[in-house]
């Protein structure tokens, strides 16, 4: 069975709630998920991981949360070749960079040498309904690309 790591930071819970729809449509698609908060992981057990995916929100004017910055550094360092990588993040549109993080993730996992599987996926604030059905577009899009490539 294919293995899909999520690994996020989550205050509020907003990001969390994006991590939980993710994790649920991939087991319904038949991976098996693990899902870790981000300082309770290392950057390289994505290594292990056939779906490697980062949830982050954006915390004040564009900064990582802190709780996420040391995975993001370590995150550079690890050969992701031939793993399918896919950010997703929340925010507040009330701010300028709005969600930034989820681009510098994608900068991040592009020096892995990783392939992205799906677009990334901004969420403001909390997930409502149309926002569950682009994160479980989003699973879908990212294990159809494992499929294609295994």
């Amino acid at each position: 069975m294919p293995l899909a790591k999520i690994v996020y930071a989550s205050m509020t819970g907003n990001t969390e709630a994006c991590a939980d729809i993710v994790a649920d449509k991939l087991e319904e698609l038949g991976f098996e998920v693990e899902l870790d908060e981000c300082s309770s992981v290392d950057a390289d057990e994505m290594a292990d991981a056939d779906l490697c995916i980062i949830g982050t929100y954006t915390y004040g004017d564009g900064e990582l949360p802190d709780e996420i910055v040391d995975f993001y550094e370590e995150l550079a360092e690890v050969d992701l070749s031939g793993k399918i990588y896919g950010c997703f993040g929340s925010g507040d549109t009330f701010y300028d960079d709005f969600c930034i993080c989820v681009d510098m993730f994608e900068a991040q996992f592009e020096k892995t040498g990783a392939t992205k599987g799906a677009e990334l996926v901004r969420v403001d604030l909390s997930p409502e309904d149309e926002d569950e059905a682009h994160l479980e577009a989003f699973a879908e899009t990212l294990a159809a690309h494992f499929n294609c490539l295994s």
